[in-house]
């Protein structure tokens, strides 16, 4: 295995195991010393693949939503479905995603609020690790509306901001309020998929 595979692998084997670590202590609470010693290896070590935790969980939140998108895109290009079955079973999947992550979203929203505390833009952070799923909604909608499948007055914006207006109150009612399941938030696309048809 060449040294630039080997890096890579640990790194990402570290990454993996901080997660565990933010997820157990919270973002504050998580420090370089408690993930080199998950990871079995002194913080000198750490600092050859990470420069900082903040790194640490970008780099780990970005392996999370990265799965996610990959998952997403397949569904975005499966020919058997039509536009509006796409954004539903997305709808599906994301609200599974949020509910198997809960803990991981919990860590992610205090990071969120401790950075709008500090005087930060937690709205742009959010988008700028999300513009990616934006995109692939709004083609989808795009595609629907060429094939006849959605009307000409369905709003491509529009309708992405309530995919993500679903994917918020998702994450309020985990995270927040603390329930086990978001049930019905999946459910409540439909009608408003619906809307869109010619």
């Amino acid at each position: 295995m060449s040294g630039q595979v080997a890096h890579e692998k640990r790194r990402q084997e570290i990454l993996e195991k901080a997660l565990d670590v933010f997820i157990e202590e919270g973002y504050e609470d998580t420090t370089f010393q408690k993930i080199a010693e998950r990871c079995g290896i002194t913080r000198t070590i750490l600092y050859l693949y990470f420069e900082n935790k903040k790194q640490i969980f970008a780099e780990s939140l970005k392996r999370f939503l990265g799965s996610v998108e990959i998952e997403i895109a397949v569904v975005a290009h499966d020919e058997s479905m039509n536009s509006e079955e796409k954004i539903l079973k997305i709808g599906e999947m994301v609200v599974e995603a949020c509910e198997k992550e809960s803990k991981l979203l919990s860590v992610v929203l205090d990071y969120l609020l401790r950075l709008k505390a500090a005087g930060g833009n937690p709205d742009e952070k959010v988008r700028r690790r999300t513009v990616r799923m934006r995109h692939i909604l709004a083609d989808i909608v795009i595609e629907g509306k060429k094939r006849g499948e959605f009307s000409e007055t369905s709003s491509v914006k529009g309708t992405v901001e309530i995919f993500f207006a679903l994917v918020e109150a998702t994450v309020f009612r985990l995270v927040v309020l603390g329930r086990k399941e978001a049930t019905g938030l999946a459910e409540a696309l439909t009608p408003f998929v619906q809307s869109m048809r010619p």
